[in-house]
């Protein structure tokens, strides 16, 4: 990428009544001047004044008019990528964006590539790359929580903390080191190991805790994974289009349709929800169904919350036998045991079946639906909720959501905590001092100014266009 270049891009979806092209670089000024002309005055852009409006014409090369516009002006340093800057707002026809944008590549624009307006704000000090991350997690908030979440770490919030850490450990780093400079001088002592030991330990605390938020930042971000498992033609498919409101998978009385996970995100309540239909757990010779067979453990234990299909028409000693498979992947989870088929059930058990173990660390829940009636399906629905315990989001809270930087934080973990086993057993300061400073390089990582060109690369071609 040559930052010297002067970039342009469709900045708006299409379909809407505005559509605005965004321009950036050297040259940027110049170039909308050479395509732009103002309405009611001979002043180019290039002599007025930063943040204004102007009204006026793009014209192609013959002089035709091919839209009235309006072009907000930047001036480098104070726009969002710290360049020269300016915006064409047109109307929304794909005609018109994409003649403009032409105009603008033959006057000298070379088209941008996905997230370097971003990358630019980056590259020229603008925000760091935590901030920059939260650039695209806000595009992408589908709900009040992530918003508030991607505009905390927008404003710098994370960074602040980030840079909290830091100088706590740059201020351990040079006690350690100052040591070390002296060591010929053994009276001297420039900190009690047991301060230091304290230190690190706050310090070790305040990582921790980041890090352990990742878990919460990464059910608000993504949604909290609700596994549904059950034997084949339990209702599971069923019962993920019910949830889902929509025929998301395919439902038929075959046994073994469903050979693959199948994930749909719901919000409930202000919560969103990741159901992940699984293929049904039974012995089979296919090896297709076989692999689905395996994805459905792997989905079972990353899941939040189990829903855990029991089939009403079928024999108790069946479902057992399937318990049994499972009944490992289960422990210290929410399981709720969906009773299907309650509307041609005869009667309804009103207590767990004897043989689930209870002991293991799950929390057991039990309910009466039918999937393909959508019977209490709203029901199964304010229980999911009543099992999540998000907090609730204010402005300044700081929750990892971004998984780059939660192994950082993990790796800065290891470090910090290697740094309290030397202190503890008295190891020379040049140990210690190497590990402090690999704790520091972990998190001088997550803001940017290790990363390098290949980790920017992967951050920002999975941002949009004109972004």
């Amino acid at each position: 990428m040559n930052i010297q270049d002067t970039i342009c891009a469709i900045a708006t979806a299409q379909g809407g009544a505005i559509g605005t092209i965004r321009v950036s670089g050297p040259e940027a000024i110049l170039i909308t001047d050479r395509i732009f002309t103002p309405a009611g005055s001979s002043v180019p852009l290039a002599e007025r004044k930063p943040y204004t409006l102007t009204f006026g014409h793009i014209k192609d090369s013959r002089g035709e008019i091919i839209d009235e516009v309006l072009v907000s002006l930047f001036r480098a340093p104070h726009s969002y990528t710290g360049e020269d800057s300016t915006e064409i707002s047109c109307h929304g026809s794909s005609y018109i964006l994409q003649k403009v944008m032409q105009l603008l590549i033959d006057h000298g624009c070379r088209a941008a590539g996905p997230g370097e307006y971003t990358q630019r704000a980056f590259l020229n000090g603008k925000m760091d790359l935590s901030q920059a991350e939260a650039v695209a997690d806000l595009i992408a908030s589908t709900s009040e929580a992530t918003h508030r979440l991607a505009m905390n770490q927008m404003r710098g919030g994370f960074s602040r903390e980030l840079a909290n850490l830091r100088n706590q450990l740059l201020h351990l780093t040079s006690l350690m080191e100052l040591e070390l400079d002296f060591s010929d001088h053994e009276e001297l002592e420039f900190a009690d190991r047991s301060e230091l030991q304290s230190l690190a330990a706050r310090i070790e605390h305040l990582i921790s805790r980041l890090a352990d938020s990742f878990s919460t930042g990464n059910a608000i971000k993504n949604g909290v994974p609700v596994a549904i498992i059950g034997e084949t033609n339990a209702g599971k498919s069923t019962l993920l289009n019910a949830l889902v409101g929509e025929d998301r998978a395919i439902v038929s009385d075959i046994h073994g349709t469903t050979r693959d996970v199948i994930e749909d995100t719901m919000n409930i309540r202000g919560i969103t929800f990741r159901f992940i239909d699984t293929a049904g757990i039974r012995q089979t010779s296919d090896t297709i169904e076989a692999m689905g067979i395996e994805r459905s453990f792997k989905a079972l234990d990353q899941a939040q919350i189990v829903i855990l299909m029991y089939d009403l028409t079928r024999s108790l000693n069946d479902f057992r036998t399937f318990y049994e498979k499972v009944r490992p992947h289960l422990a210290h989870k929410q399981v709720v045991l969906a009773m299907n088929k309650c509307d041609a059930a005869g009667c309804l058990p009103d207590r767990l079946p004897d043989f689930i173990d209870t002991a293991s660390g799950s929390n057991w829940h039990i309910i009466a639906i039918s999937a393909r009636q959508r019977l209490h399906i709203d029901r199964l629905q304010s229980l999911l909720v009543d099992l999540v315990h998000l907090p609730d989001i204010r402005q300044g809270d700081i929750i990892v959501t971004n998984i780059r930087h939660y192994e950082a934080l993990a790796h800065a973990l290891k470090a910090i905590r290697r740094v309290q086993d030397g202190l503890s057993a008295n190891l020379s300061g040049d140990f210690i001092s190497q590990d402090l400073r690999e704790c520091i390089f972990h998190l001088n990582d997550i803001i940017g100014e290790v990363t390098t060109d290949d980790v920017l690369g992967n951050i920002f071609k999975h941002f949009c266009i004109g972004k």
